[in-house]
């Protein structure tokens, strides 16, 4: 029984056929991409220290619009429209609509219990804004239903809701919450891994 030849015509067309699926796999990968992005996660980057120490000044951040409702302890984007500053702001969600919200004695309470803040180093005292800069806000506050009290991890350099320029935020303003760290992932200094934002 004779052996069939491969004329090299059936080689060249494999090679061909081989590279068109390859193609169609890479762009079909690419689409799926752009619409994640799109739709379900963008990128964000930070200016300024108002989140010091968990983030810095020219991080990258991916960001999700889902779950479109706020959690405590979450650190979100905000919308530029809805503040003095006229610009996104990073902040981390500290209470929710119809939560009370207290800071006395350097501490945060929310609905009389003392906040946890493990995010926070040790020894940080958080104060009120000073009366001038406060507006109408006194603690304990009642946060509006539909809104959020927003507050940067760096307490001492940080225009949040304790501020007339920011205030309460409502949950429609909020661009999403952040998912990881996009840039820089790894610390040279630390030789630890940075994508995860606690």
């Amino acid at each position: 029984m004779e052996t069939p030849l491969v004329r090299p015509r059936d080689k060249q067309s494999k090679f061909v056929k081989g590279c068109y699926e390859q193609a169609e796999n890479l762009v079909s990968a690419i689409v799926a991409i752009a619409v994640i992005f799109l739709f379900a996660a963008r990128f964000a980057g930070v200016l300024g220290d108002s989140m010091l120490p968990t983030l810095h000044e020219k991080d990258w951040l991916v960001v999700t619009s889902f779950p479109a409702q706020p959690e405590r302890e979450q650190i979100v984007i905000i919308s530029p429209r809805t503040n003095a500053h006229h610009a996104p702001l990073v902040k981390r969600v500290i209470a929710l609509g119809g939560d009370e919200v207290d800071i006395r004695d350097g501490r945060v309470y929310v609905n009389g219990n003392l906040l946890e803040e493990t995010y926070l180093p040790e020894g940080v005292i958080t104060e009120p804004a000073p009366w001038y800069q406060s507006g109408e806000l006194t603690y304990p506050a009642i946060v509006p239903e539909g809104s959020v009290f927003v507050m940067g991890d760096n307490r001492g350099g940080s225009s949040d809701s304790r501020f007339e320029a920011v205030g309460f935020v409502r949950e429609h303003d909020i661009f999403g919450r952040v998912l990881f760290r996009a840039s820089p992932f790894y610390s040279k200094e630390t030789g630890e891994f940075t994508m995860r934002v606690k």
